[in-house]
């Protein structure tokens, strides 16, 4: 599979290491008062979706960025790959 990275152009699968759900990005605020289940919920349940899916993976062998891989999980076609940091400050978190 080649992932098409935003800033290095083609890159072979095997460059990175496939880390999960892109959800991960949107860690829970431990100081809230359902800490203890937000925290588990967000270590122990995944989705496992059949198609269009956001995922995190890390190019370890290369920059070691973060990207965030829209990939169908059916095909393995992927039709959208952008920086992690990119997507964590459009959603207001910091990198």
């Amino acid at each position: 599979m080649i992932i098409p990275h935003p800033l290095l152009g083609p890159r072979d699968a095997a460059e990175f290491v496939y880390l999960g759900d892109a959800a991960l990005i949107d860690r829970p605020d431990w100081q809230a008062e359902d800490a203890l289940t937000a925290f588990h919920d967000y270590g122990y349940l995944r989705d496992n979706p059949a198609g269009p899916h956001k995922e995190l993976w890390y190019h370890e062998q290369g920059d070691r960025s973060w990207l965030v891989v829209t990939r169908d999980t059916t095909t393995h076609e992927i039709t959208a790959v952008e920086l992690a940091r990119d997507v964590a400050r459009s959603r207001g978190r910091s990198a």
